[in-house]
């Protein structure tokens, strides 16, 4: 079946100014939150978390209802998924994996690796994303996911930058070797070395710097990024018209952090956004992703979003996780 994501690419491609625009589901917490990856288990039992067989069943029931155009997972699950259940094969959601996942995203209880300069890792390999095993004849790479998400974090370093860097060179041509595309997150300095005034326009001189040296073969297919407000986003999207943005989601915060952070990135140029917490703690995904939805198409505005949320929530018989007036506020501001 023809990919939305690919349909979307295409025409924004044709029209960056065209209302398109790219929504994914992050469904690979187990990757950096271990137990906790999957989300609370309901919405009074915060600190009781659902299994990984309730957590899959989630995606399943996400894409057979077509909400989002990528279903981004860990390797495992889309092992599961794509190449044994086939729940992608006549969808129009597009399966993902996540290709690496560098020392900053490892949030085990008592850690301090979240706190240290980011260093590359990978627990997986492209074959097996592709296939599911690291041996694999070509014919073989149909069967699993072919679009992986490839992380950097830059700390202002020349010597651990250069090393992510140069993995992620490695990867691309890997990558492209293979015949596997990926999109590039890029998140802001988890731990910096040497002070940066100003975080935002670093790290767009990064991405600029970065992609200036990658031809259209190696080029990742759009941006994940954290979003640092109107400036910064029209900065970037001005620079490179070509340039596909997207947004990553952050903490969970309130539903109006979540509904106002996506329309007002679409308003300033942003064409994706790619959330994973703010769903995966909402109370009701369905209903949440809903909503994302019709921000993103730009049928309905934030706090009337909010407001149909919470009237869903009431119908549902769920209780959410705050009153209506709290749910309204914004608390997580761009940097």
């Amino acid at each position: 079946m023809d990919k939305s994501l690919d349909q979307k690419l295409a025409r924004i491609a044709a029209d960056p100014t065209c209302n398109d625009f790219i929504l994914a589901d992050a469904k690979d917490p187990d990757l950096a939150f271990g137990l906790m990856g999957p989300g609370p288990a309901a919405a009074d039992q915060r600190h009781r978390f659902r299994t990984l067989d309730e957590f899959r069943d989630i995606i399943r029931e996400i894409v057979d209802r077509k909400l989002v155009d990528i279903m981004l997972m860990s390797a495992s699950t889309s092992e599961i998924l794509t190449i044994d259940e086939r729940i992608f094969d006549d969808s129009p959601v597009t399966p993902a994996a996540r290709a690496n996942d560098t020392t900053d995203i490892w949030f085990a209880p008592g850690s301090h690796y979240r706190h240290q300069p980011s260093l590359p890792f990978s627990s997986t390999t492209i074959d097996h994303i592709q296939s599911g095993k690291y041996e694999c004849r070509d014919v073989e790479r149909t069967q699993g996911a072919n679009l992986g998400l490839y992380s950097i974090t830059l700390n202002n370093d020349a010597e651990r930058d250069a090393l992510t860097l140069n993995h992620y060179k490695q990867f691309r041509l890997e990558a492209e070797q293979k015949g596997f595309r990926h999109f590039l997150e890029v998140f802001a300095p988890n731990a910096i070395v040497h002070p940066v005034e100003d975080v935002a326009s670093y790290v767009n001189d990064c991405i600029v710097r970065l992609l200036g040296g990658i031809t259209r073969a190696g080029r990742p297919l759009f941006l994940k990024m954290p979003y640092f407000g109107p400036a910064a986003m029209e900065a970037l999207v001005r620079y490179d018209s070509s340039l596909v943005v997207g947004i990553l989601g952050g903490s969970a915060g309130t539903t109006m952090d979540a509904f106002r952070m996506l329309a007002d990135a679409k308003k300033y140029g942003a064409r994706v956004a790619l959330f994973g917490r703010k769903i995966n703690f909402a109370e009701d995904q369905i209903a949440f992703i809903g909503y994302l939805r019709q921000l993103a198409d730009g049928t309905i505005t934030a706090d009337e979003a909010v407001r149909a949320y919470h009237g869903d929530l009431q119908t549902l018989g769920k209780t959410p996780h705050r009153e209506l007036a709290d749910d309204l506020q914004i608390t997580h501001c761009p940097i």
